[in-house]
């Protein structure tokens, strides 16, 4: 059987371009003994991939030149040798960019039945969602009536991450590129949204949306907007920091924070982390989230590109602020 697969063709230098990326066709082997067949019906394209596109020691081994990619999948299994995993299951995987594969089943899961879209596995369900669950509630101990600023909040993490702001009584604050995001942020009940793109001064707009100052910063973005958050931090604020996409793909490290000086006056604490590290946890996220879902109190939002060969656009989409929500691709 026929396969198209996406190959790191060569290591982006700043922005990504479509000639890192190339599409190739492959036979995929006879199925043996304990294997199955997975045909993909949507894959993730997330930030943090494109720090594994650069060959440096990391917390995940960065990919290898002529190889396949791999990111988030949903498939279908399509023929079995495998007892675990009969014809017809969906399971969720990390053999994404690939329309078709042969597995034994290792790191595979088998998707519960729901209503929902598969796709939302990718997102709110999957590592985002859990991403902005585990950094509101296992690091930043976000509490109500408190003060949460997210940037890149009408992203995967970032439109989770003020959602649940809301649901645990605080007052959130959010940042974003443009107003049409803003707009939709403020229908899911977000009253203060600052559009950082026409705001000369992001400090000062966050001091206006918040006067009383901001306890919990949830750190998507870094550069400008961890500055802004450092000037207006009440003391003993917390900032988790899930990402600084703003240095992504940069070719020179950019200078830190002037105001760095802040975390001691201010007393502040600030924990980095990985969500992989606090996967224990998911099957408390999952009955949350699929709760909170099912009653409307979370909406989950997708930007969804079609087609495998779509699959590069979709990933530089991500750093040209293209996606209101989880960015995805349709496969199948």
């Amino acid at each position: 059987m026929q396969a198209q697969h996406i190959l790191l063709q060569s290591r982006p230098e700043g922005m990504p371009t479509a000639d890192n990326f190339a599409l190739t066709q492959v036979t995929l082997p006879e199925l043996q003994q304990g294997q199955f067949l997975v045909k993909n019906l949507w894959m993730s394209v997330d930030p943090y991939m494109r720090g594994r596109m650069i060959d440096r020691e990391s917390y995940i081994a960065p990919f290898a030149l002529g190889e396949v990619l791999e990111g988030g999948a949903i498939g279908e299994v399509i023929a079995s040798k495998h007892a675990d995993f009969p014809v017809g299951s969906k399971v969720s995987s990390m053999n994404g960019w690939r329309t078709h594969y042969v597995t034994d089943g290792s790191d595979h899961t088998i998707l519960p039945t729901t209503p929902l879209c598969e796709s939302h596995f990718l997102g709110v369900l999957g590592m985002p969602g859990m991403t902005a669950w585990t950094g509101l509630n296992r690091i930043a101990e976000l509490k109500a009536g408190e003060t949460l600023f997210v940037s890149a909040a009408s992203g995967a993490v970032g439109s989770v991450a003020c959602q649940l702001g809301l649901l645990m009584g605080a007052k959130v604050i959010a940042s974003v590129g443009s107003d049409e995001k803003a707009a939709s942020l403020k229908a899911m009940g977000v009253e203060q949204v600052i559009n950082y793109k026409t705001t000369t001064d992001l400090s000062a707009a966050l001091r206006t949306a918040a006067p009383q100052g901001i306890d919990v910063y949830f750190e998507n973005v870094g550069g400008d907007h961890l500055v802004a958050a450092l000037d207006n931090m009440n003391e003993f604020g917390r900032i988790a920091v899930c990402g600084m996409i703003a240095d992504y793909n940069d070719t020179t490290p950019s200078p830190g924070p002037s105001n760095i000086g802040n975390i001691i006056v201010k007393k502040l604490k600030i924990q980095g982390f990985i969500v992989m590290d606090h996967w224990e946890h998911y099957p408390e996220f999952t009955q949350q989230m699929s709760q909170w879902l099912a009653n409307g109190q979370v909406k989950a939002e997708q930007t969804i590109y079609e087609g495998i060969e779509q699959a590069p656009a979709a990933f530089i989409g991500l750093f040209e602020g293209k996606n209101r929500g989880k960015m995805v691709v349709k496969l199948a």
